[in-house]
């Protein structure tokens, strides 16, 4: 894996009867000049970190996009094509300084890219720094859980909430993209997850006959009105 990380980043074909050399460009456009650093933005040892976006404290639209950017899928299948050679050739969502837009992979190297894409077991994929760092001595002070070095230090009295606080998908869905599906529309009241479908056939089923049903029925009230109560004569 090690191998197939290094032939990846620097852009060498890693497999096959072509192993080690340039993989093959295609530059379509006129080369860019050199910009100046961008704020934010660092290179080193072929790598790059970008760190030049802030999201406000109220801007759910910038953060959707930023969760859509970060989870978006490894390649995208429709800037993916075959050359009449039978090899694998990919478009640039965006061109690169020295004007390429196509890059041209063997079958056999693109198998190679994909999996140096993919995690080595038991890794973490998330890692945090600061007071968040796994034995930072105060780590267990700030987390909701109190786990932390320090977790023997802190009372049980202290701590206001239980030890698993773990939130389910449907407190980040509601945290992240402000989608609640726990409460009741109509009442108020709390809903239950009886089931998850995960087949796309199904789910489109189920939407399109809701949409047919949702435009065939006539909008209801809650509660129907209705005429006062007759009144009878005392005498």
């Amino acid at each position: 894996m090690d191998d197939l990380f290094g032939h990846s980043i620097t852009y060498r074909v890693a497999m096959g009867p072509r192993a080690g050399q340039k993989v093959f460009t295609l530059q379509t456009v006129p080369a860019a000049l050199p910009e100046e650093q961008k704020k934010g933005v660092a290179q080193a040892a072929g790598f790059s970190l970008h760190a030049g976006i802030g999201i406000e404290a109220e801007a759910r639209g910038k953060l959707e996009r930023l969760c859509r950017y970060v989870s978006r899928p490894a390649i995208a299948e429709e800037r993916l094509a075959l050359t009449q050679r039978g090899d694998i050739q990919l478009q640039l969502k965006t061109p690169y300084r020295d004007g390429t837009t196509y890059v041209i992979l063997e079958p056999l190297d693109f198998l190679a890219r994909l999996a140096a894409l993919v995690p080595p077991p038991r890794m973490h994929l998330t890692r945090y720094h600061g007071v968040f760092a796994p034995h930072h001595a105060l780590r267990a002070a700030i987390t909701p859980a109190g786990r932390g070095r320090s977790a023997r230090c802190i009372d049980a009295e202290e701590r206001p909430v239980p030890k698993h606080v773990s939130m389910t998908w449907a407190q980040r869905l509601k945290r992240v993209f402000a989608i609640e599906i726990e409460t009741c529309r109509r009442c108020g009241g709390k809903l239950t997850v009886i089931a998850s479908i995960e087949e796309p056939a199904l789910i489109e089923r189920i939407l399109a006959h809701l949409e047919q049903r949702r435009q065939t029925e006539q909008p209801r009230l809650p509660f129907a009105s209705r005429a006062p109560p007759p009144q009878t004569p005392l005498f």
